[in-house]
């Protein structure tokens, strides 16, 4: 089996942060190129029928430039000093913008975290992207879970452990 590119999908929470030193091995053994993928939810379709009280075009501006900054700093320890890493930032629904991302760029595996429902009492095992890109991905997905005890807040009170923006 050759895998010549892995995509890591983050969204900067503590899954993910787990989840770094698997694509980063998986893609040292391979000699593969890593992406390191980061997708902004993009707040026009969640918001077009609500009446916001913020510019969007601001909103959009402030995400952008934390997203940037949090995808060069978010996984330097996981990634062992692995220099074949190319960082990726999108704009989109999640789970659509990895499949095309995965599908475009000929990549051969998909390694993310996985938001388990246990301590949400949710039936699903994982968070919706997640799932989604285990049914749909046309590559194998590696799917990383942590127990609810590992679980932190982040102290930034603009982006939180689950990947929510605050203000």
């Amino acid at each position: 089996m050759e895998i010549k590119n892995i995509l890591f999908a983050t969204d900067f929470s503590a899954v993910s942060r787990k989840a770094a030193p698997y694509a980063a091995d998986l893609a040292k053994r391979y000699a593969a190129t890593l992406y390191i993928l980061h997708v902004i939810q993009d707040i026009e379709k969640i918001t077009e029928w609500y009446a916001p009280k913020v510019s969007l075009s601001e909103l959009h501006k402030v995400m952008e430039e934390k997203s940037r900054q949090e995808l060069q700093n978010c996984c330097k320890e996981g990634l062992d000093g692995y220099q074949k890493v190319e960082y990726r930032l999108i704009k989109g629904s999640p789970s659509e913008e990895i499949l095309k991302f995965q599908q475009n760029n000929n990549i051969g595996l998909i390694v993310i975290g996985a938001h388990s429902g246990k301590s949400s009492g949710k039936a699903e095992m994982f968070g919706i992207t997640a799932d989604t890109l285990v049914k749909h991905a046309l590559c194998p997905v590696l799917t990383v879970t942590i127990s609810d005890d590992e679980i932190e807040e982040s102290n930034d009170p603009k982006i939180c452990s689950d990947g929510e923006i605050r203000l």
